[in-house]
């Protein structure tokens, strides 16, 4: 099982846009909206000062702009600028972005373990991605002991919010045993809701389980996946 790497998945699938919480109406809203039609010279003239002041939403803005190249020539030692004041202040999108730049020596030092003690912070409170990452972390052992079971711990919590990989790495844990006790059953319903998203690799996984198990037990698997609901932590 190869080790999945999430590089910025943040910045390549949304935009500030729909992650500033509960900001105040006003500069920040402005500057979201003239981030939204591309007009980025104006959202960086409001966001910046909210940045200088600590705002924490403003700061992670930034240092989506500087690693994205928006309106600023990209530099990502100045998006892990910005991201490490948000994240200092609990901003899970700036933690797990951070993380992402010390796995792969973006702007700072090539650095794992502190890639997945920012992966950590944002995995605590509720982010599926950087949960993901810490599960893969683990089942690797990289920057950390392996620990199969941690590792099954961590994709469970992201599998149950929804996270396409994170459901197909338990499918295959339980598939496997590794982590978690073998049960056909549980691989085929995990997997099953990863392959519903497009996951090709689930897909296959899925029909090698498929293989092991009797109709019975393959029908008790399709209710267990058509009943599962997403528990979002946040």
């Amino acid at each position: 099982m190869p080790i999945v790497r999430i590089l910025l998945v943040l910045l390549a699938l949304a935009s500030p846009l729909s992650m500033a919480g509960g900001a105040v109406a006003g500069p920040f809203e402005d500057a979201q909206a003239a981030h939204g039609r591309s007009d980025y010279a104006t959202a960086l003239r409001l966001w910046r000062p909210l940045a200088d002041q600590g705002n924490a939403e403003a700061q992670y803005a930034l240092g989506f702009m500087y690693a994205r190249g928006q309106g600023v020539p990209q530099n990502n030692a100045e998006a892990a600028k910005w991201w490490r004041l948000a994240a200092d202040q609990g901003n899970t999108f700036a933690q797990y972005n951070l993380g992402t730049l010390y796995e792969d020596g973006k702007g700072v030092p090539q650095n794992k373990a502190e890639a997945l003690k920012w992966y950590h912070l944002a995995a605590e409170r509720g982010n599926d991605d950087a949960q993901f990452n810490v599960g893969v972390l683990y089942f690797a052992g990289v920057a950390v002991s392996e620990n199969r079971i941690e590792a099954a711990k961590w994709f469970r919590r992201a599998a149950d919010q929804g996270h396409t990989l994170a459901q197909a790495y338990l499918g295959l844990s339980y598939a496997t045993g590794l982590g978690v006790p073998q049960d056909n059953i549980h691989a085929y319903m995990w997997l099953s809701l990863a392959a519903a998203r497009g996951d090709q690799d689930a897909i296959s996984n899925r029909n090698r389980v498929a293989r092991r198990m009797t109709p019975a037990q393959i029908a008790e698997a399709q209710k267990l996946a058509r009943e599962w609901k997403s528990k979002p932590e946040r």
